[in-house]
């Protein structure tokens, strides 16, 4: 305890971890928001140019630091400060909310396969056996169930999902934000972090494992599981989200060649990761594929049965990070970029992630502009599928130029717009994605006409509306072929937890996919992607 600080407290009332409070040192709100792991918008690491990380002080202020430059270059209330700026000077109990932490519309939803159950877990007479690489162990007692936990570790949502091991049956889901997003948006944040900070790749594990003990202990209150009754984890993520979890170097991940260490599986022991399920439970990472396509990915090849197709298919899953995969059972090629940061509130003047009150779907009418907002709550920003709705209504109306050229900002409300700015950013990360598909076409050596399936997967291709992706040139104009799947990678996690076979067959299947860099292979490919700029 700091004797200049006392007993003095920082308290974040609306989250429960934040209740108790953390004892205060000298630092700024944001280091005492990453001691709690609480999830914040920290995109810039702290830098203060992005100005997402606002808070508001309701007691304590005073104890504060004066506000800085940076603060005075954001239009900020009375009482708000940006947490990475506003440092603790001097002793007293402060209450600090963060502004606009609106719960995520994460989406938990997955394919739901029938799957024929093997999972490394059983039970033998009253002992449950773990069969694992180097032959069993044993877990222990029976104590009337086995119980597995799906992690899918995305850049920015966290989902866990609780399944019977001995029936199959999904028992529990619940999903959140990322609280690593207080060390930056994406992975190259925090890849860059773990190498500036000492500890830095310790903080960044273990946040993101005190979030799923916290899911754990609300799975305990409100579905009566007990943590205990875990007996595997198998957690995906690419590879910059699946390492930070298991506490695994990802310093190669942010220089050229930008590739992991190691593609191999991961197996660790819940113990040694601070995973409060069963203490000797298992926890399962699957391989990784190259670059930054990792267990996720491969999750998705997984639940969308790529490998027992025979004409080609094609997955798209947008994310922070996105990737894309064309193939069927005899060769499967995959690409990855950087993608969803523009449509996930990182970059748009009044873009917003999907919490409520946040604008999901926009038309504009006889000059009108009609939109409806998440929860039905009073607008605060427009999340991925509203921009990707006004982008298709701009450029229908006539208020956007085949160029993307706007004659001035396009207010949908009087403080919600989009500026000529915002619609570069978006129309760059559009064209960065549609230029993997189109090259990853070519190097398969197939026609968009010649694909049979285009799945996409993750919670932004499941809510956006496939039409005005295909009138702003985001994906193929194949609408009857577009089959949206929803949380693939949780449902391929899940599928590697309740079979054996089925692990055993993605690991194969990494070890045979064909990872790309079109960056890399095509001496024209920045041309290729101002092409697809335009509409």
């Amino acid at each position: 305890m700091s004797e200049k600080f006392g007993k003095h407290r920082m308290y974040f009332p609306q989250y429960r971890t934040g209740r108790t409070g953390v004892q205060l040192f000298e630092g700024t709100i944001l280091e005492h928001v990453r001691a709690l792991g609480i999830a914040i918008n920290a995109e810039c690491d702290g830098a203060g140019t992005c100005g997402k990380c606002l808070v508001r002080v309701e007691k304590g202020a005073d104890a504060l630091s004066p506000r800085t430059a940076a603060e005075e270059s954001f239009d900020l209330g009375g009482s708000e400060r940006l947490a990475c700026q506003a440092r603790v000077v001097r002793p007293a109990d402060l209450y600090v909310y963060v502004v606009n932490a609106g719960d995520y519309t994460i989406l938990s939803d997955t394919v739901r396969l029938k799957v024929e159950l093997s999972p490394t877990v059983r039970r033998v007479d009253d002992t449950v056996v773990w069969s694992g690489p180097d032959g069993d162990r044993s877990l222990g007692a029976y104590e009337g169930c086995l119980h597995g936990l799906a992690i899918d570790v995305g850049t920015t949502t966290l989902v866990c999902q609780v399944l019977d091991l001995e029936s199959g049956e999904m028992l529990a889901t619940a999903a959140r934000k990322n609280p690593q997003s207080a060390y930056g948006d994406d992975v190259i944040s925090r890849i860059d972090h773990s190498m500036r900070h000492e500890g830095g790749l310790d903080d960044l594990q273990a946040t993101v494992i005190a979030s799923v003990n916290e899911i754990l202990e609300e799975f305990a209150e409100q579905d009566g599981i007990a943590p205990e009754q875990i007996y595997e984890v198998v957690a995906v993520g690419n590879p910059t989200m699946r390492n930070l979890f298991f506490g695994l170097d990802v310093r190669s991940l942010g220089v050229i060649p930008f590739e992991p260490t190691s593609k191999e599986p991961v197996n660790a022991e819940a113990a040694t990761l601070g995973l409060r399920v069963h203490p000797r439970a298992n926890v399962y990472g699957p391989a990784l594929i190259g670059g930054h396509a990792g267990a996720d990915c491969l999750a998705d090849i997984i639940a969308a049965r790529m490998r027992e197709a025979e004409k080609p298919c094609l997955i798209i899953d947008i994310g922070t990070n996105g990737e894309v995969v064309v193939g069927n059972a005899e060769r499967i090629m995959t690409a990855s970029c950087a993608a969803g940061g523009a449509y996930e509130g990182a970059s748009a003047t009044s873009g917003v992630g999907a919490v409520a009150g946040a604008i999901s779907n926009i038309a504009i009418r006889d000059g009108h502009v009609e939109y409806e907002t998440i929860g039905n709550e009073p607008a605060l920003g427009i999340c991925g599928s509203g921009l990707i709705d006004l982008l298709a209504e701009l450029l229908n109306s006539g208020a956007m130029t085949r160029k993307a050229k706007l004659s001035e900002d396009f207010h949908v409300t009087d403080s919600i717009r989009l500026t000529q700015q915002d619609v570069y950013q978006l129309i760059t990360a559009k064209a960065g994605l549609r230029t993997d598909q189109d090259l990853l076409m070519k190097y398969y050596g197939v026609e968009p006409e010649e694909i049979e399936t285009i799945y996409l997967a993750g919670a932004f291709g499941n809510y956006i509306n496939v039409d005005n992706a295909i009138a702003i040139g985001l994906l193929p104009d194949l609408r009857d072929r577009v089959v949206k799947i929803g949380n693939a990678a949780l449902a391929g996690a899940a599928e590697m937890l309740l079979s054996q076979e089925i692990r055993r067959e993605s690991e194969d299947c990494a070890a045979g996919i064909e990872h790309t860099k079109p960056n890399e292979l095509e001496p024209e490919f920045d041309f290729l992607v101002a092409d697809n700029m335009y509409f």
